[in-house]
């Protein structure tokens, strides 16, 4: 009579274990990337918003809250933010060679909003015309 032995284990070998642990922690560790490189792409966009709604008040202030007058003016906001406001007399040329006669003075204004560190610094600049008064 022959005896056959039959192998009833059932259950995973060593290699499968560290085959499954391998793949697991390669794809957790590309998943934790993904969402931490999204935190800091929203920090990111949120300073550049703060920094944007800076630069829109101070332009919004001048020549309302503050005169209209040729010169700059600096500042900090937040504790974060340092803005420089230039504003300079926005000459009018004009490509014909007739003579033009305007009797409205405009200036330039230019915000400069700027934040972060000397290797990461980060900066916004708006510019816009205003009529004087």
């Amino acid at each position: 009579m022959i005896k056959i032995q039959v192998n009833n284990h059932k259950g995973f070998s060593l290699l499968e274990i560290l085959i499954a642990f391998s793949i697991l922690a390669f794809s957790l560790g590309i998943l934790l990337k993904i969402f931490s490189s999204g935190v800091d792409t929203a920090t990111v966009a949120e300073d550049y918003t703060v920094a944007v709604q800076v630069a829109e008040s101070l332009m919004a202030k001048t020549g309302i809250e503050t005169p209209l007058q040729v010169g700059q003016d600096s500042g900090t906001e937040n504790e974060k933010y340092d803005w420089l406001l230039t504003v300079n007399p926005y000459i009018f040329e004009s490509g014909n060679s007739d003579s033009v006669t305007t009797t409205m003075t405009l200036f330039k204004v230019k915000v400069i909003v700027s934040w972060g560190k000397a290797l990461n610094s980060r900066r916004v600049e708006l510019t816009t015309l205003k009529l004087a008064n």
